[in-house]
């Protein structure tokens, strides 16, 4: 507890200082001064020494700190990368739907995280029922390392084949199509998805992991997959060429998200390139996309009317 409410101080005094050295260095103060504002309403409110009425039990707790934390780390990885190699210099942290793609993190993105991690405790013992005892012993049997290289396989073929579902079942697309209608990309902008398609991807992703997987292995996945996901979506420019043949970059990831025809229903794979290669949807030229977003429709541009129009079938005209 103590541990946490230190961050959570930190937390406040970085938002008051960012917010001066923001309102200095930019013409426009607005951002700047809402920022400051809202950490010092924090501050005057009692801050990270609040007062908590009932004993806290042992055991996680789930509340704002921790998607403040959740996005500060996320934040601190990513943003740096960005201002410093973007592939896209003009585009800028603050970029149009900037706040929409904020509230995707907080309303989704991070909820489906916690989820999935809340889940696989209980889903784990379902294996004693669910998995395949054969299965199982031959994936303990081999090292750590090599188990979690294969879940990745596993959990990237499998979300291949519900990737590709989203994408050519109009039903299903609806959903999807709330991921792409960013017309930027950046970390954050891969939160923008549907709470019915991250819940669907997620839930049958982890299903064939349940069967000869063990927690650890799990877990692990878990962390790599939001860290990596998160990674392919970003503005940044330097790429490995030698690493781009074996592991999704970004370059590649958002070749998928143009609105270019060559580009459109191509690089499913989340993780391997080389699985694209096989399923004959592969499509990476040296160079990057002009254009993102949606080609020839249009959508919500509002988080509400995104989330409830999948449902109802609403189509709008360009």
């Amino acid at each position: 507890m103590h541990t946490m409410r230190v961050l959570i101080q930190c937390l406040i005094v970085a938002a008051i200082l960012f917010g001066v050295i923001s309102s200095i260095l930019r013409k426009k103060k607005t951002l700047a001064l809402t920022g400051m504002l809202l950490a010092i309403a924090a501050t005057a409110l009692g801050g990270s020494s609040v007062r908590i009425n009932d004993n806290l039990q042992g055991g996680l707790g789930i509340g704002l700190d921790w998607f403040l934390l959740d996005m500060l780390l996320m934040a601190i990885i990513y943003v740096p990368l960005e201002r410093l190699w973007p592939q896209y210099p003009k585009q800028g942290t603050f970029r149009n739907e900037w706040t929409l793609d904020v509230v995707y993190f907080r309303s989704t993105h991070l909820p489906i995280q916690i989820l999935s991690f809340l889940v696989l405790l209980p889903s784990i013992q379902a294996t004693k029922y669910l998995g395949v005892p054969a299965l199982q012993g031959f994936i303990g049997r081999i090292p750590w390392l090599l188990q979690f290289f294969l879940a990745i396989v596993v959990a990237d073929v499998t979300e291949y084949f519900v990737h590709l579902a989203f994408h050519k079942v109009p039903f299903l697309w609806r959903f999807h199509a709330v991921h792409h209608s960013s017309k930027a990309l950046d970390w954050i902008a891969g939160s923008r998805s549907h709470f019915v398609d991250d819940t669907l991807v997620r839930g049958l992703v982890l299903a064939p992991l349940m069967l000869g997987f063990s927690q650890s292995v799990a877990l692990a996945y878990l962390i790599f997959v939001t860290l990596h996901a998160t990674w392919v979506h970003c503005n940044f420019g330097p790429n490995a060429k030698w690493l781009e043949r074996f592991l999704v970059m970004p370059r590649y990831h958002h070749w998928h998200h143009t609105s270019q025809k060559e580009g459109i229903d191509k690089n499913f794979a989340i993780h391997f390139p080389w699985i694209d290669k096989v399923f004959g949807t592969y499509h990476f030229p040296d160079t990057w996309p002009v254009h993102y977003g949606l080609d020839g429709e249009e959508i919500s541009p509002n988080f509400l009317g995104q989330t409830i129009d999948p449902f109802i079938g609403r189509k709008r005209t360009p």
